[in-house]
């Protein structure tokens, strides 16, 4: 007997019936369970940036009996192309011909600039792949990212040249590459991804938006199929014996799979990213997603191997001819091919050698003369296959694959010359060779003359190498003056000058592609005559108000062509040393040419070190009108010298600072001090470095440094421009300071409470008032550091933060209390905070002086809470409101109350202590009727307000008496 189904039963069954037979009507004749691989081409009309034509390349299964006689298109705005018919269908050969390559091809027009997915869902996937579990019943997807903006009026998205139908063999290792070439040479990376699938209904339904998701149970092939390295000499180089990997390189886009184990056919996707710099932002404005398939077989076959010269840079001009080879392992014929963006006007030709080789070895001549519009910058890829042909029954040919990046950078400017006019550098050179559109000249200088190598990758100029730029010019120019931004060169210095040229890159693509040139050679000047050189920056005198500094400097010297013509003499200008020094002239009226010394007095020499600037000025020519040409010299930096006492040590650190254009490294700076009553000595010589250094004075074993003592020092720093004869003398400032104790570091108590005793008399412990306050018991001892502390403490600082964290950061906690004792009660009646809080203490002596804090001592609140079993909301005043006999500060609670039957009759979390006056229905705090008298169950979910944010539930039952 068959009992009838429940009524709701019967109803769910039919709705399944319905379901299952709606989707069996929508299935196509046969499963299209052929689509192998695939991807989407696109570029915009140079007309319209606004359409797009599109060519979709898909592979299909020859031994499937579905077909893919048209297709419907995806645009991303929401429109949706159907049917659009087969263009072509091909019978693939070699190693393929178990495939179909189906070409389609069609367009679109946008509405409004944004970036849109094209995609296309396919139905559906081929069956039995290793690493997609029912791969047949899953769809095929994949998709093409444009960007539509006026900006961009032309681009094409990325061409993969290469197939994406691939052979492997088990423990061999697999590679391809997908040949990928960019129209406006825009940058290229590479990423993997899992393959995908979508719903086409879900898509229609959803306004023509797919919605891709993985497919289900996609695992990369080398994870499903298992195996080991094996030898490979890489990128990257095999690790034998280590878990096989399937990895895309990021630039080349090279897949290496090292190596399969399991047979059959595998999908993967992988995403090609297009980039291209507009101002000092790389914008990705495209991307190609193409779904690949490896079919790995038993192939009785080894695998041949490519040998490809290393990635180079050539000069626009030059022919590169470089021979690739390729050899078998077994000996069998291969077919070497040549795939890439510049294939022509490049060429490969199968080149064999003569006389033959053995064992066996295909050659393959690459010949390619870059023109001046080739200079990019960014690298051409050649991607170099070799399949063989195997002549063993049965055998699968395989592949070797190997990209070769050539980057065309453009020549240098030739014959740079320059030549001394007055004092200024005049620079010549020849007509630029390749003189694009857009194109810029620019023109470095340094002081100094090195003879840089030529290095064919090196494009322009190094940020490392001293040169800076000093003009920006149109390429066609052959001739610039340079004059030092109208400062004049400075004589006796030697100048070099190096030139390149800057190609423009647009962002919105076509023909200008960016790059650079080679740098020229240096041509270097070394302007007659000597310029003014500082020689002193030195305190005579230290002050606040009184200080005293005299300046020295060298007369300049003018070449035997070039005197110096009147009004000639010098401004001398000051300024405070500061990270950015604002100089100002110390006179209004010139010096004379032949006062090279300036004394500069009435400064605060004793706070301040001062940086110094010389200008010297001459007419250009001797008659009257005549511009005048000014040279600069400096800055010069007095010696600016600190110190710090160490106490604990009896020692007192030394260190010394100043920017001179001389050098103070090659001898040894002098250390005077002043002991008190005394006078000033040396106590020792300390190395130096170009900007200052370091020395501790720690007096000597018979007299040392002595606390309570004030001792002043000053530095002298010896000098020279390079000759061994000059000493330039320069002394610091003096500084004094007191080798005083700092008061000993106090070490603090807080009395702790035991958590575990109150909550074992939890019920013998008074009710919790309801302003409850709370008290800290705090002591402290003085410490015996550091060593030869003060021990005379007049007062002791005090600080606080309520918070239980000892980590927490000192400047959080603020000045409790000063007090003379050693000991302090803290009351605290803040009801959210409770004991909870940190305390360090600190010490100050009768000088004022403060000891280094004491440890942060800190205590914690003890989560403590009980609930009364009755009350008696009556409005007497006494036990109206249910709340908490026992509570430690909290944060929230929340309090639910239910009747015999389970029924909740109020609910809230607004007040941390509850306080319930028996009423108020769920949600509505208090302001519902009140409940009648009897017992009730609540449900109290507690956080406390102590470091842990502990949470606890407490459950329990009340009864309301009135």
């Amino acid at each position: 007997m068959n009992p009838p189904l429940p009524s709701r039963a019967r109803w769910w069954l039919l709705v399944l019936l319905v379901s299952l037979t709606g989707l069996l009507g929508s299935m196509p004749a046969a499963w299209a369970t052929h689509i192998r691989a695939g991807d989407i081409q696109a570029y915009s009309d140079p007309l319209d940036p606004r359409r797009f034509f599109f060519k979709m390349i898909l592979y299909t299964d020859v031994a499937a009996p579905a077909d893919e006689p048209d297709v419907d298109i995806f645009f991303g705005d929401g429109e949706r192309m159907d049917n659009i018919p087969r263009r072509d269908k091909i019978l693939l050969t070699g190693a393929a011909s178990d495939s179909y390559l189906n070409t389609y091809y069609f367009e679109h027009t946008y509405n409004a600039p944004k970036q849109y997915k094209v995609s296309y869902i396919g139905e559906n996937r081929k069956t039995t792949l290793v690493n997609i579990p029912n791969a047949d019943q899953q769809t095929f997807y994949i998709h093409t990212m444009i960007t539509v903006d006026p900006t961009l009026p032309f681009n094409h998205t990325p061409i993969l040249n290469n197939p994406a139908l691939n052979k492997g063999s088990r423990q061999q290792v697999f590679v391809h590459n997908p040949g990928a070439s960019d129209e406006e040479r825009d940058s290229l990376s590479y990423e993997l991804l899992p393959s995908r699938q979508a719903n086409k209904a879900e898509a229609i339904s959803n306004g023509n938006l797919p919605k891709p998701v993985d497919c289900f149970g996609f695992r990369y092939p080398h994870l499903a199929a298992g195996g080991k390295q094996v030898v490979y000499k890489g990128p990257p180089a095999g690790i034998v014996d280590n878990p096989a990997i399937f990895v895309q390189d990021n630039f080349t886009g090279q897949i290496v799979w090292n190596s399969p184990e399991a047979l059959g056919d595998y999908n993967v996707a992988f995403v090609v990213k297009e980039w291209r710099r507009t101002g000092a932002r790389v914008r990705l404005i495209g991307e190609v997603v193409r779904d690949m398939q490896i079919t790995v077989r038993n192939a009785n076959n080894l695998r041949p191997i490519l040998t490809v010269p290393q990635d180079i840079c050539v000069v626009a001009g030059t022919t590169i001819t470089k021979s690739i080879t390729a050899t078998d392992p077994d000996r069998n014929p291969i077919t070497l091919t040549a795939i890439g963006g510049i294939l022509p006007p490049a060429t490969f030709v199968i080149t064999p050698f003569n006389p033959p080789l053995n064992p066996p070895v295909t050659r393959g001549i690459f010949r390619w003369t870059p023109t001046c519009t080739d200079i990019a910058n960014q690298p051409y890829q050649v991607l170099f296959r070799a399949e063989d042909m195997p002549t063993a029954p049965n055998a699968t040919p395989l592949a070797d694959e190997q990209s070769w990046r050539i980057r065309v950078v453009g020549p240098a400017p030739r014959n740079v010359v320059v030549s001394q006019v007055g004092n200024t550098a005049v620079l010549n050179w020849d007509a630029y060779a390749c003189q694009l559109p857009g194109a810029r000249l620019l023109i470095y200088r340094k002081e100094g003359c090195t003879i840089t190598p030529v290095d064919t990758c090196q494009t322009g100029i190094a940020a490392s190498s001293g040169f800076e730029k000093i003009a920006d010019l149109p390429v066609g120019t052959r001739t610039f003056t340079d004059d030092r931004a109208g400062l004049g060169l400075e004589r006796g210095k030697t100048y070099s000058y190096r030139i390149y040229v800057q190609f423009l890159l647009s962002s919105a693509g076509g023909a200008a592609k960016g790059g650079a040139s080679l740098a020229s050679r240096e041509a270097c000047l070394t302007v007659a005559g000597k310029a003014s050189l500082f020689t002193n920056v030195t305190v005579d005198r230290t002050s606040p108000t009184a200080g005293q500094m005299t300046v020295r400097w060298t007369r300049p010297v003018a070449s035997r062509n070039n005197p110096f013509n009147n009004p000639k003499g010098y401004y001398l200008s000051r300024s405070v040393v500061t990270p950015t020094p604002v100089f100002e002239r110390i006179t209004p009226n010139p010096i004379a040419f032949d006062d090279t010394t300036y004394v500069d007095s009435g400064l605060n020499t004793q706070e301040n070190a001062y940086l110094y600037r010389l200008e010297f000025f001459s007419a250009t020519f001797p008659n009257p009108g005549s511009p005048v040409l000014t040279e600069t010299t400096g800055p010069a930096s007095s010696v600016r010298l600190q110190t710090t006492a160490n106490p604990a040590t009896l020692s007192v650190t030394l260190t010394w600072t100043f920017n001179v254009p001389w050098d103070n490294s090659l001898r040894p700076v002098t250390i005077y001090r002043r002991a008190p009553g005394g006078t000033f000595a040396v106590v020792g010589t300390a190395a130096t470095t170009r900007t200052g250094g370091i020395y501790e004075d720690r007096g000597t074993p018979t007299v040392p440094l002595r606390v309570g003592s004030t001792y002043c020092y000053y530095v002298s720093t010896d000098g020279t421009y390079g000759d061994p004869a000059q000493r330039l003398i320069n002394l610091s400032q003096e500084r004094c300071l007191p080798l005083q104790a700092v008061p000993c570091t106090p070490v603090l108590t807080l009395k702790q409470i035991n958590c575990d005793s109150l909550q074992a008399r939890l019920f013998d412990l008074e009710a919790t008032p309801l302003k409850a306050t709370y008290t800290n018991n705090l002591s402290w001892t003085l410490g015996n550091l550091p060593p030869n502390c003060n021990r005379d403490i007049k007062r002791y600082n005090l600080y606080y933060r309520p918070n239980a964290s000892p980590t927490g950061n000192r400047a959080d906690f603020r000045l409790l209390a000063t007090v003379t004792g050693r000991s302090y009660v803290h009351t605290i009646s803040d009801q959210a905070t409770g004991e909870a809080g940190c305390y360090y203490v600190e010490a100050v002596d009768s000088a004022g002086a403060v000891s280094a804090p004491s440890n942060v001592a800190c205590k914690d609140n003890c989560p403590l809470f009980l609930m009364p079993n009755i009350f008696t909301p009556n409005n007497d005043g006494k036990n109206d409101k249910l709340r908490p006999k026992v509570a430690s500060p909290i944060r929230r609670t929340r309090f639910q109350a239910f009747n015999r039957w389970g029924v909740k009759i109020y609910e809230s979390d607004a007040d941390p202590l509850i306080n319930w006056d028996g009423g108020g229905a769920t949600g509505e705090a208090n302001k519902g009727p009140k409940v009648v008298d009897g017992v009730y169950y609540y449900l109290a979910e507690v956080e406390f307000a102590d470091l842990a944010g502990t949470k606890r539930t407490y459950k329990g039952w009340v009864e309301i008496t009135r």
